[in-house]
């Protein structure tokens, strides 16, 4: 008889997407139990703060068993799931008693070797810490549900009481249970795989709030009765589904809102305007967009209010910065890694192209292309979310005329862009109907003063009511 050992299996952990990410949500499972996977296969989709990403599998077996289901959040470096590694046998039942099996030892070492280390993916890497394995109960039969496969987990290996498993529940779960006073640990669960879900929390909470309403009469005179009664209506905490949704913060929303607040609390934020006349831009995209050389590449007015910027910022390079409190420093960035602030369904994302600086303008759209189209379908990588030192909104495309934006970051300057329209403007000394648009430069008055982000302002907005200073300027 072949029995399957602890060294044929594999588990594969959360790993960091990112740079310093603690947990991401399993947004949706690909393969199943029994399914058979192979090295770089793609098993799950998983959002974190930053972005959704696909995982690959680093390995060839047989799916034995998934960890979590689909919704939950798991910190970085928890098993998510386990695969029975190519070649090996399937379990079988043990001839042996349970209590013989126990009395066996332990068929891996406490330490692994390193060959038999879990591989790591490129560019992922999962939280440093000293992996011990524990040795299993026996062979295990049927694949369980997340919560009974933690339960089983715990019994195979002598848990006490004090050591039973973490209530499953979602973050803003645990967030209403803490607001409420709920031990999530004396809470019945309802959800599937014994998920705690928000009316398991009200259902706990109501009876705990009825008790001091009723003895309220008791511990004190009658006119003391009414102050007992928002005691009793405050766990009430349930809204009308019909007239309210409510939607969990967390993924990419809740990492900008939590940057953006830390954004606008931080950095002395300073914005300037600029109305300019773009009609001879407006032009020069539509002869770009025959140009033989800029064929199958988007060509738009953000291409070219990209290329300003980036000449702005050659031109005064003291914008292209960022203040490190820790050490009280301006680090001056020699290089320019141009963020574009993209709306998606999972919230705004700014991704970023590295080293814009150098490119051509043909290259430059290129990578505008790629970053949009990336970004629409989801696909944007967190390293692509990384290390950007200035950033442009255009919040033009849905119909605004202007913006005063937040600084992301670490950065030191962001320009918003708003709509081209046609107004009325004077031009050659007569009003004229022009393409005419706003622009507004916020920037972090730490390290940029009113006469240098005048300056860059003035700059792109020169460029863009006379494009032909991108050949003198740039």
């Amino acid at each position: 008889m072949t029995t399957m050992t602890d060294a044929s299996v594999r588990e594969f952990k959360m790993p960091d997407v990112g740079e310093g990410l603690t947990e991401a949500e399993i947004l949706k499972w690909y393969v199943q139990p029994g399914d058979t996977v192979t090295d770089g296969q793609v098993v799950c989709e998983v959002e974190t703060a930053k972005a959704a990403v696909e995982l690959p599998i680093p390995y060839d077996g047989v799916v034995r068993e998934l960890r979590f289901p689909e919704g939950t959040t798991v910190d970085v470096g928890t098993a998510i799931i386990t695969v029975a590694v190519a070649g090996a046998a399937a379990p079988e039942a043990p001839e042996a008693p349970a209590e013989q099996q126990r009395a066996e030892p332990a068929p891996a070492a406490e330490e692994p070797k390193p060959e038999g280390r879990q591989p790591v993916l490129v560019g992922y890497g999962v939280a440093t810490s000293s992996t011990k394995r524990r040795p299993r109960k026996g062979p295990q039969a049927d694949v369980p549900g997340p919560a009974q496969a933690i339960q089983a987990e715990l019994n195979g290996h002598g848990a006490t009481l004090a050591e039973k498993p973490r209530p499953l529940a979602k973050p803003p779960v645990r967030k209403l249970a803490k607001d409420l006073g709920v031990d999530l640990a004396s809470v019945t669960p309802s959800g599937p795989d014994g998920v705690i879900t928000r009316e398991d929390v009200h259902a706990a909470a109501a009876p705990s709030a009825a008790e001091p309403a009723a003895q309220a009469p008791t511990a004190a005179p009658a006119p003391a009765a009414p102050a007992a009664a928002p005691a009793a209506a405050a766990p009430a905490a349930s809204y009308d589904t019909a007239r309210e949704t409510r939607v969990p913060v967390k993924g990419v929303r809740k990492a900008t809102a939590q940057a953006m607040v830390g954004s606008a609390f931080t950095a002395p934020h300073v914005t300037e305007f600029v109305t300019v006349d773009v009609t001879r831009t407006m032009r020069l995209v539509e002869e770009l967009k025959q140009d033989k050389d800029m064929q199958g590449l988007r060509v738009n007015p953000l291409l070219l209010i990209a290329k300003a910027l980036l000449v702005a910022i050659k031109r005064n390079p003291e914008i292209n910065a960022s203040w490190d409190e820790a050490n009280q420093e301006i680090v001056l960035k020699h290089y320019v890694n141009l963020g574009i602030a993209a709306a998606t369904p999972r919230g705004l994302i700014v991704p970023n192209i590295k080293d814009a600086h150098d490119k051509t303008l043909p290259q430059l759209a290129e990578a505008l292309g790629e970053l949009v189209t990336t970004a629409r379908e989801g696909k944007t990588s967190p390293a692509a979310m990384q290390g950007g030192t200035v950033t442009i909104t255009n919040v033009g495309v849905f119909g605004v005329d202007t913006g005063t934006p937040l600084l992301n970051p670490g950065e030191s300057a962001i320009l918003a862009v708003g709509a081209i329209k046609l107004q009325p403007w004077v031009h050659k000394g007569k009003v004229k109907p022009r393409q005419v648009t706003t622009l507004a430069l916020s920037f972090d008055h730490r390290l940029v003063d009113g006469e240098l982000g005048s300056k860059v302002l003035a700059d792109v907005a020169a460029i863009l009511e006379q494009p032909k200073r991108l050949i003198t300027w740039g």
